[in-house]
């Protein structure tokens, strides 16, 4: 029986990591995006930080990516840049692939 108590175990440890990094992943991600955007709007250094972290902020609403989709889009529409939902979608894919590069090399 320990044995598979040992299992078990092992398995909730190794779920624990994987959801852990997954979060990770994703904040960092929209932090990624988010100075993506902040740069498409001609952000200040301190306005980029600030509106990163906004956005970072703005994933907490619901589950998903939709309500950061939402944020950006429409801070990026009401800023004058051209752009759509396409483009936004495509900048998340792409910062995802780098949010999980710059945290597999920390490890």
């Amino acid at each position: 029986m320990t044995s598979f108590d040992d299992r078990e175990k092992a398995f909730e440890a190794k779920y624990a990591r994987d959801e852990d990094m997954a979060f990770r992943i994703t904040a960092r991600r929209n932090r990624l995006v988010g100075q993506w955007a902040a740069a498409q709007m001609g952000l200040t250094p301190e306005e980029t930080d600030a509106y990163a972290k906004a956005v970072v902020q703005a994933d907490f609403e619901e589950a998903g990516d939709e309500d950061v989709i939402r944020k950006l889009l429409g801070d990026l529409l009401a800023a004058g840049v051209e752009t759509d939902d396409a483009a936004v979608r495509r900048a998340l894919d792409e910062q995802t692939v780098e949010a999980r590069r710059q945290l597999m090399e920390a490890k």
